[in-house]
């Protein structure tokens, strides 16, 4: 089947959210602008994050909604009296959950640009029953009222936060999107299993575990586990440690006379059995740490 080209625009409706694509309808577009565009929520504002390009028509998610204009002054005007609705909401909406006695946080709200709905975004630990909340919230502000629970990934990511290397949280600087993590990761990458040492701020995996791992996997598969019996330049030893990221091993030798430890190259050995990392073989955590990862 042949697809024909598509030329697109990716559209942003947060500082560090998901890149949507919109017909440019037209209308020349460049990275910055601010353009109104119909959604499936609503008309909306946003910027645009990747200009004007073709892309293959089978990869477009359908329907490709058209860029209806360039932002005007009175659309902004818009914008910035939605902000005001919003902090005002926001504390209409919290009197409301303490005054029902309900289980949750309200993270952020929403208004979408044409006003037609209100987005309400909160955490809790579990389901919560917030058919009152709604019907309140209704009759007070007479228009669509949504309720939308959320992760700890996603409240950190859109409240902000310092992580432990000093620097603004990944999540709520520049990823788009988050990736999957795993404890996996973190053993293959020689990290303490403490979850105080491997967690954000949101209390899951610190997403930064993901950068490296490509690299971890590839330096894996050439570099001899702690326990492997090797056959060095001095004789046959016993992997003891090793620095994966130098690719250098310390060997323990076994001979007549004495045990000597000595320092080596990953390329000068060759593995004769392969050993097993202690790390396989931990026990210990694994039902806390399972709960860091989402």
């Amino acid at each position: 089947m042949l697809y024909k080209m598509l030329n697109i625009v990716g559209v942003r409706f947060k500082k560090v959210g998901k890149v949507y694509h919109f017909d440019p309808a037209g209308i020349e577009l460049k990275v910055g602008d601010t353009v109104v565009v119909e959604t499936t929520r609503g008309i909306e504002m946003g910027e645009i994050a990747v200009g004007i390009h073709e892309a293959d028509e089978s990869i477009i998610k359908k329907p490709l909604r058209p860029v209806i204009r360039i932002a005007t002054e009175e659309d902004f005007k818009v914008l910035e009296e939605n902000k005001k609705k919003e902090a005002e909401a926001f504390k209409v909406c919290c009197e409301k959950i303490k005054k029902h006695g309900l289980e949750m946080k309200l993270v952020e709200v929403e208004y979408t640009f044409d006003n037609s709905k209100i987005l309400f975004y909160f955490t809790a630990d579990g389901r919560i029953d917030f058919r009152e909340l709604v019907k309140e919230l209704a009759t007070v502000y007479r228009t669509r009222i949504e309720l939308r629970q959320i992760g700890a990934r996603d409240e950190s990511k859109t409240l902000g936060s310092i992580g432990i290397c000093g620097r603004g949280l990944c999540c709520a600087q520049f990823l788009g999107e988050f990736e999957p993590v795993s404890i996996k990761m973190a053993k293959e990458q020689g990290l303490s299993l403490n979850p105080t040492k491997i967690s954000g701020s949101c209390g899951r995996l610190m997403c930064c575990l993901k950068f490296e791992q490509d690299v971890y996997e590839d330096l894996l598969k050439v570099t001899p586990r702690t326990g492997s019996v090797v056959e060095t330049p001095d004789g046959v030893g016993t992997v003891e440690y090793v620095n994966l990221l130098k690719g250098q091993l310390k060997v323990k030798i076994d001979n007549e006379r004495e045990k000597v430890h000595r320092d080596y190259s990953t390329k000068d050995v060759r593995v004769i059995k392969k050993g097993r990392s202690d790390r396989d073989s931990e026990k210990n955590n694994d039902e806390l740490l399972k709960k860091l990862e989402d």
